[in-house]
């Protein structure tokens, strides 16, 4: 039985990815820092989907909080297999509106609590396992009045290449998503955007959380792909 923890999996994608895992009969470790009623009904669903599911309230800003999480779930499975980076905040300001606690808040969450978590995670992969870090198209393509959000998830990718080169002989992959808009509570905050991307789509639509979960989990099950970055995304970039 594979051991799965996923951060910020109280709902959106990290609840998706959270219940195909548990369809999969996995132990399911649901990450979360607000929202207990709504992470206590994503591990209820795993439960009846044939899973097993823990919950840790855990600010992933935190490393006290990230070492206390982590040292739990080493006494009770002992080992991880996959670890989804899905926690993330957005502090939207134009950049010379953006007061220093908006960046640090930002980085803090999307790109060191990713760090923190892979750092203690890697040492739990024994036997190899897998690491996703949920990243951003903002990292590739700009977008005024989130300089903090599309710096910290560029630095999520040079994360993914980094540990995929370095984790590779102990036969941990590491690879990053970059889902798009999506019909999430983040997503669902800027709905200009997610019109306007939905229009700039060769398919005219965007993916759905479930979507996107089903390629993440599809991917934790892959030997042979590691330090890579998939777009899920069907616009057509720098075409003409």
């Amino acid at each position: 039985m594979r051991t799965v923890l996923i951060t910020g999996a109280s709902r959106g994608l990290g609840r998706a990815v959270a219940l195909l895992f548990g369809a999969l009969r996995c132990r399911v470790a649901v990450n979360y820092v607000q929202c207990e009623r709504e992470a206590q009904r994503t591990a209820e669903q795993v439960a009846e989907l044939g899973g097993r599911a823990h919950l840790y309230r855990a600010d992933v800003s935190r490393p006290g909080d990230v070492a206390a999480m982590f040292a739990d779930l080493r006494r009770r499975w002992a080992s991880l297999d996959v670890l989804v980076n899905n926690a993330a905040i957005a502090r939207d300001a134009l950049l010379l509106r953006m007061h220093e606690q908006r960046w640090q808040r930002v980085l803090d969450v999307d790109l060191l609590g990713a760090a923190r978590c892979s750092q203690r995670a890697a040492a739990m992969m024994p036997r190899g396992g897998h690491i996703v870090n949920v990243a951003s198209l903002s990292a590739l393509v700009g977008r005024g009045g989130q300089a903090n959000y599309a710096t910290a998830k560029a630095a999520l990718i040079g994360l993914t290449k980094s540990l995929a080169a370095h984790l590779g002989r102990a036969n941990v992959r590491v690879n990053a998503v970059l889902p798009g808009y999506m019909a999430t509570d983040m997503g669902r905050a800027a709905p200009a955007a997610m019109r306007q991307a939905a229009e700039e789509s060769v398919l005219g639509r965007l993916a759905l959380p479930e979507e996107v979960a089903s390629f993440i989990v599809h991917l934790c099950g892959t030997e042979a792909v590691s330090g890579q970055v998939f777009s899920l995304d069907s616009r057509l970039w720098g075409s003409p």
